[in-house]
């Protein structure tokens, strides 16, 4: 397995504490075993959710884990399974956002089905489903039926809108909240139409949200020894990645206006072109930086004027020190620009495609992308477990796994015999 630790792992993915987290060796590959260590062992999680949001929270919560067990439709399987680029008729999206789940298949639909998920929700923390409101009640399987099978359960419920307000039932995905939020009318060039991210970027958000909201609710049941119900509508939590748009405009009725790579709060700060044609972008939002590039640039001259001494000020001249650090940069290629700007402590970095992620020394050294073995694809590069923790680390034990391939084994460690197992086949509930 590839392990996250505060320092190199041993062979079960646990090392030494260490006071700063660091890795410095390579990592480890992964195994197909079972067993799970980490800090949220002996946590089951029953994901039942699809694109992106939900699954994302059960695979972190897996990355330290938790037993999850991804339930999927028999015919329709998790859309992910086919989206964007596959190798060898094997969807690669999948194999990192389905990475330590158990896979098995469940029609909830069918009576089957329905029975043996309760009997799933006796035994589990904790299912992430994504479903439109009310669908779970359609098969009785909402929330009176789920508590009553296991009081301590945790239900969260994602869903672009929440479950409740006049658009909960209509049909949505994250580009939709990137639209709503505010996020794509600040995004882009002055003169130019709204941008919308070209990745998953509020279900990913929403996902970090969602796990956090999970172990929140989990502190709660250790005081109460109750379970709850968790909605999070994928609108909200990119909300507050945007920070004080809300706030600005009750107080002050201020738009934050789309300014391209600029800000409104500090300058220089853009993406500037190097003389071998690469990019690199700088930050000046600390007052002590912005001195350090004017310096290094060889226009100390600005540092006197006037509106130079704060953020605010200097955005509002953005064209003149634009001019002054986009030509001193125009002039130097990349390597002695990074070179210059790290001797000056000033703030820079190149502007990377994947390619140049792939092979960045720094993420070589937090083992950021990391190598496992995979029984179909060989060894696979991903991204690591979130973050490190000294003494609990994170691990990924295996890549996402075939369509329902633990059903058997799953079902018969919850007590199914083979009949029933095959009474379920003939119904169609797997």
């Amino acid at each position: 397995m590839t392990a996250r630790p505060g320092r190199p792992a041993g062979p079960h993915g646990t090392g030494p504490a260490s006071a700063h987290p660091q890795r410095t060796g390579p990592a480890h590959r992964a195994s197909a075993r079972p067993e799970r260590d980490g800090p949220l062992a002996g946590l089951r999680v029953l994901d039942l959710a699809t694109l992106f949001a939900g699954p994302l929270a059960a695979t972190m919560l897996g990355d330290f884990g938790a037993e999850v067990i991804k339930v999927e439709h028999p015919a329709k399987p998790d859309p992910s399974r086919g989206h964007g680029p596959s190798k060898d008729g094997v969807g690669l999206w999948w194999k990192l956002l389905g990475r330590n789940k158990h896979t098995i298949t469940l029609d909830l639909s069918k009576r089957g089905g329905r029975a043996t998920l309760l009997r799933l929700a006796a035994t589990a923390d904790v299912i992430v489903e994504n479903f439109r409101p009310g669908t779970l009640e359609k098969w009785d399987l909402g929330w009176d039926e789920l508590s009553a099978a296991n009081p301590r359960l945790l239900l969260a419920r994602v869903t672009a809108f929440g479950q409740f307000g006049p658009y909960a039932h209509r049909p949505g995905f994250g580009t939709l909240a990137e639209a709503m939020s505010g996020f794509a009318a600040v995004t882009g060039e002055p003169d130019a139409p709204p941008v919308l991210p070209p990745f998953g970027l509020a279900d990913s958000i929403a996902g970090l949200a969602t796990a956090y909201a999970v172990m929140t609710a989990l502190r709660a049941r250790d005081r109460t020894g109750e379970g709850q119900v968790i909605d999070m509508a994928i609108i909200e939590p990119i909300l507050t990645v945007l920070g004080p748009q809300p706030i600005w405009y009750d107080q002050l009725g201020h738009v934050q206006p789309r300014t391209g790579n600029r800000s409104a709060n500090n300058a220089p700060r853009n993406t500037y072109r190097t003389a071998d044609g690469s990019w690199v972008a700088v930050s000046t939002s600390a007052q002590s930086i912005a001195e350090r590039v004017m310096r290094l640039v060889g226009r100390p001259d600005l540092i006197d004027e006037p509106w130079f001494a704060t953020g605010a000020d200097r955005a509002r001249h953005a064209d003149v020190l634009d001019e002054a650090v986009g030509s001193w940069i125009a002039r130097h290629d990349r390597t002695e620009v990074l070179e210059a700007f790290e001797k000056a402590e000033a703030a820079v970095a190149p502007v990377q495609d994947v390619r140049d992620v792939m092979t960045d020394p720094q993420y070589a050294a937090l083992d950021t992308v990391t190598t496992l073995d995979d029984p179909d694809l060989g060894p696979l590069r991903m991204q690591n477990v979130l973050f490190r923790l000294s003494g609990t680390p994170g691990a990924i034990h295996w890549a996402g796994r075939p369509h329902g391939a633990d059903t058997e084994r799953v079902l018969t460690e919850l007590g199914l015999t083979g009949a029933e197992i095959g009474a379920l086949r003939a119904e169609g509930a797997l």
